[in-house]
């Protein structure tokens, strides 16, 4: 198995040893494995390493690169860009891209071993690298060997998808499998979708100085979020220049010698947007082609492999987990998934995946971060349901650093205080949020985040500030007078 990661310098060439060796020989199989896991992406690497941790023969199948999307064309690549991107932005200074690139591939190189081939083999594991296609509900074919398992685990996870739009394929867009391939900074770059990864990569190539045009369908940019996260994120995007076309559809593309161009229509008609690279960011497809998941009797649908709250399919031997069949396309998704697919494939456990409590951040400046109830949410609720917010400016930390763009927001159980959810936009949301998961996870109510110390001064402190407004709702003019009846009574001793 030959594997191709461009451009191939002597970082990508050191990666594809590590994930994919070219001399690799595939070992002979045992009589029968106790987990056989397809895909070694996050999930799958998750659940090779624990089943393996804890006695059980467990044989890992990879068709392309070890760690999957995360490591080589996700969070590890994306998350270096983006420091790369607010450090020039902070410094004033327009940095060398292909010297940025560099560093982005040698960073990537540097944690690729944690996810290598070498290291799963010294774990005990079988490592087969191919395709991996099911000839049965109990065994699967990989290079012409076969695989008897007690149990299986899909963990394919999924790639970016091309919207069925004229042209496109015709247009050869970058998608996150290409762009980290980059090594001259375009000049115009149009992304197409405005969701998570089409805003960090916009506002990031922005920042490194190329001219960036946003097409969203939608009518706001990551329309997931709550509604004034989207607000403050295009501020700040038309702040920094970044060209904004929401509300609009595009209904092809095409490609010159030179230039790609896309044909927009919206409420004022078709025009045209050249640009020299376009970035597609407009959703995922599941990974399911060459698995013959028919004669394993595994369902499967548009979005992915059909599993039951215990991440089991239709064939009760053989579960799922990650991107393969989540609706949370996330790196800790998946390994949280994976943990519940050990625990109940192997040790007939009961986990639920609707048990989970699931946090996301957009890694953009200011940040996007959220867990739990969301706005629209809250609002159909609205009479169980109390919100409370506050602004960033509030905060000391966010005005001494000159963060103030942003806020906070709790939606609480109205008569219970427990906290239901919250969405931050700040500089530290992403790092801020997890209090807040931890809350919902554990039942909390919000007596016990205002009960809770927060060092001064930090922008979590915004948390204390919420808390806070939701005892000073709770003192009602009712709960007042006893106060006052006490305190009289007191004084008279």
């Amino acid at each position: 198995m030959t594997v191709m990661v461009y451009p191939q310098d002597k970082y990508n060439q050191e990666l594809v040893n590590m994930l994919a060796p070219s001399d690799w020989q595939n070992p002979t199989p045992i009589g029968r494995y106790n987990l056989v896991v397809i895909g070694a992406g996050p999930a799958g690497l998750v659940v090779a390493a624990g089943a393996a941790g804890l006695g059980a023969k467990v044989a890992l199948v990879e068709r392309h690169l070890m760690g999957g999307d995360c490591l080589n064309y996700g969070c590890v690549p994306s998350k270096a860009l983006l420091k790369a991107a607010h450090k020039a932005h902070d410094s004033g200074m327009k940095p060398d891209f292909e010297r940025v690139m560099e560093g982005l591939r040698q960073k990537r190189t540097g944690l690729a071993h944690h996810d290598s081939v070498a290291r799963f083999t010294e774990l005990g594991i079988d490592v087969f690298l191919g395709e991996g296609s099911f000839l049965s509900p109990g065994c699967i074919e990989v290079g012409g060997k076969k695989l008897n398992f007690h149990r299986a685990a899909i963990t394919t996870g999924a790639r970016a998808a091309l919207p069925p739009i004229t042209g496109l394929t015709e247009a050869a867009p970058l998608i996150n499998e290409t762009l980290f391939s980059l090594t001259r900074l375009p000049e115009h770059l149009i992304v197409i979708g405005a969701g998570p990864i089409g805003c960090e990569m916009a506002q990031a190539f922005r920042r490194f100085g190329a001219r960036v045009t946003i097409v969203e369908m939608a009518d706001r940019l990551v329309p997931i979020e709550d509604p004034d996260a989207s607000a403050v994120l295009k501020t700040q995007f038309e702040k920094e220049g970044i060209d904004l076309i929401l509300g609009a559809e595009v209904v092809r593309a095409d490609k010159s010698d030179s230039m790609k161009s896309v044909t927009l229509k919206d409420g004022d008609g078709e025009r045209i947007i050249e640009a020299d690279e376009i970035l597609v960011a407009a959703g995922r497809i599941p990974n399911i082609e060459g698995l013959n998941l028919e004669a394993a009797g595994v369902d499967y649908h548009r979005r992915g492999i059909t599993v039951n709250d215990k991440l089991q399919t239709t064939s009760s031997k053989i579960y799922a987990a990650g991107d393969i069949c989540s609706p949370y396309q996330f790196t800790h998704s998946a390994d949280a998934m994976a943990k519940i697919l050990i625990q109940n494939a192997l040790f007939f456990g009961s986990k639920k995946t609707s048990a989970l409590v699931m946090p996301w951040a957009t890694y953009t400046s200011p940040e996007i971060a959220h867990v739990g109830m969301t706005a629209a949410q809250a609002a159909e609720k609205s009479d169980d349901v109390v919100t409370y917010s506050a602004q960033m400016s509030e905060i000391d930390r966010a005005v001494l650093e000159e963060e103030t763009e942003g806020f906070a927001r709790l939606h609480v159980e109205r008569n219970s205080g427990r906290i239901l959810g919250a969405t931050m936009v700040s500089s530290h949301a992403g790092e801020s949020i997890s209090q807040i998961g931890l809350a919902i996870t554990s039942g909390l109510k919000m007596s016990h985040v205002g009960a809770t110390i927060h060092p001064y001064p930090t922008q979590a402190e915004i948390w204390k500030k919420l808390a806070n407004n939701h005892l000073k709702a709770s003192f009602t003019p009712r709960v007042a007078s006893i106060f006052r009846f006490f305190l009289n009574l007191f004084s008279r001793n």
